[in-house]
């Protein structure tokens, strides 16, 4: 099975990162059975599986892609915290080596299983992720040219598909799923944590896109909370300090997603649901470019950290 990882749109174009892998299940084979691979041969990401999860009620192609903690062989007994990334193609391969390069010292982060979640394929990022991430259809006056609104749908597909497929073929905990998401995928982890909260018991928000359709997600936050007394989740924010209005080409043009999460941080804690931990961070010298592998970092170690 092959992985391409190509240069994908994240937001307005956001990241931009290039390689190509081939993902395989992982096997016992020594380095020497192993062929050599040819010159110029694509890059071989080892111990990674990809497997084909469609979409029964779209009709949509998706594919997951799976690593194993390297303890995962050693310990057949052992159940483990499953983390689910959106924008795969770019946050799988990063959130996989940040695992296991902070760890070499000593453990500082629980070993898991890590889920990436694909784009549609046959589609860019940028429609995949718009479509998919984003709770409601743009407004007419945006005049936007990708379509909006099917985050909805893409979370039935979620709940529906891909967390039983996983469960069913490894040992992940069912009591203990993460949900990380930047960006868009920050702004999908809010409408699942406010919609259906216990679908994750733990919910990342990088850089979260509260902005979009004028703060949709505070009124579907101010609709949670006029019908719930509690919020059983834990949940931790980053983003970069750039990421708001300022003078320099690294800054926000348009939104105070800084403003955006602190506010979001303050109404939650005012709610005081007895269920609901929050916690987050602003990361100095970063913007919405730079800031994923510091706030992937950091989410890790918050959510995750090693027992002692």
């Amino acid at each position: 099975m092959r992985l391409g990882i190509l240069a994908v749109g994240l937001a307005a174009a956001m990241f931009a990162v290039a390689c190509t892998e081939t993902a395989q299940p992982p096997q016992p084979t020594s380095e020497a059975a192993a062929p050599p691979p040819a010159d110029g041969s694509p890059y071989v990401l080892k111990d990674t599986q990809v497997w084909a999860v469609p979409d029964p009620v779209s009709g949509r192609d998706y594919e997951v892609f799976v690593s194993l903690p390297a303890s995962y062989e050693a310990e057949p007994q052992r159940r483990y915290p499953t983390l689910y990334v959106t924008d795969a193609d770019y946050a799988f391969p990063i959130i996989r080596q940040i695992a296991r390069r902070v760890n070499l010292n000593g453990p500082v982060i629980e070993d898991f299983i890590l889920v990436g979640l694909s784009y549609a394929k046959g589609e860019g990022g940028a429609a995949s992720r718009s479509r998919d991430y984003t709770p409601i259809p743009c407004r007419p006056e945006s005049r936007c040219e990708l379509t909006h609104g099917g985050g909805g749908a893409y979370q039935a597909y979620l709940k529906a598909a891909v967390t039983p497929f996983i469960e069913s073929r490894f040992r992940a905990d069912p009591e203990a799923r993460v949900l990380l998401g930047h960006s868009y995928g920050g702004l999908l982890g809010a409408q699942i944590l406010f919609t259906d909260p216990t679908m994750f018991q733990a919910y990342v928000l990088g850089s979260p896109s509260f902005w979009f359709g004028r703060r949709h997600i505070m009124t579907m936050e101010a609709d949670y909370a006029k019908a719930h007394a509690d919020l059983p989740a834990e949940v931790f924010m980053y983003i970069g300090d750039f990421e708001t209005p300022g003078p320099t080409p690294r800054h926000a043009t348009r939104y105070d997603m800084v403003g955006d999460m602190a506010a979001m941080e303050q109404v939650l804690k005012s709610r005081a649901y007895p269920s609901l931990s929050v916690r987050s961070t602003v990361l100095a010298d970063e913007d919405h470019l730079t800031v994923a592998p510091s706030g992937f970092t950091r989410a890790l170690m918050a959510v995750l950290p090693a027992g002692p």
